[in-house]
């Protein structure tokens, strides 16, 4: 039975590394940053939800009226 070679293992593992880390950093660097880091406020900008002004009721079918 042959013997597994493992000393190509170091270099191809290092390689690969290297080049997923050069191809993330490409992916990144094309990214488009906004120029301005200025926080919104949340408060300023109230949205008008259906749920907050009305509850809706759910029935169960075992707590409703039997029909016969």
């Amino acid at each position: 039975m042959p013997q597994l070679d493992t000393s190509t293992w170091l270099i191809t593992i290092l390689s690969m590394i290297l080049t997923l880390l050069i191809v993330f950093q490409l992916k990144i660097s094309k990214f488009n940053y906004p120029m301005s880091l200025t926080l919104k406020d949340i408060n300023k900008c109230p949205h008008a939800n259906p749920w907050e002004t009305k509850w809706t009721k759910i029935y169960s079918p075992l707590s409703l009226p039997q029909q016969l």
